[in-house]
């Protein structure tokens, strides 16, 4: 396996008013919802930085399509971190996702390792951390 990861994909109660949230509320670009033609195929994609993209799947299609149960998300179990250039972005950001519909799980604070963030939550409960990061740029 190479070590590159090409979508994540979300898993959502409503499709709708996730890609609402996405696209108009964080701007995401998107051609919108795809997929309609299959029966569990309904979905959205958001192309992001590097080819990487962000997808969104309706719970019930991914419980289907995987054959796992569908026992409900756990917000931890997964962790998006979106790095930005400032702690002014870090307070910018967490006020955009609030505006479109998110819930700010952690206002933006100092970090205890030396950055800058805070954390939302999508309107699933995805967390997402957004955070201003000084030493990123060593990690290389």
């Amino acid at each position: 396996m190479k070590p590159r990861i090409t979508v994540i994909t979300l898993a959502v109660s409503d499709l709708e008013r996730s890609l609402v949230f996405y696209r108009d509320g964080l701007g995401l670009a998107t051609s919108g919802i795809t997929g309609t033609k299959y029966p569990i195929g309904a979905c959205v994609f958001f192309n992001l930085e590097g080819g990487l993209k962000l997808a969104l799947w309706p719970r019930s299609s991914l419980v289907a399509d995987t054959g796992l149960p569908g026992d409900g998300p756990a917000a931890t179990e997964v962790l998006i971190a979106h790095n930005v250039g400032s702690e002014d972005e870090v307070r910018l950001v967490l006020d955009q996702a609030q505006a479109a519909g998110g819930r700010v799980a952690k206002p933006a604070q100092p970090t205890f390792w030396g950055g800058y963030g805070g954390y939302f939550q999508d309107p699933d409960g995805h967390v997402w951390e957004v955070v201003f990061n000084p030493h990123l740029q060593a990690l290389g």
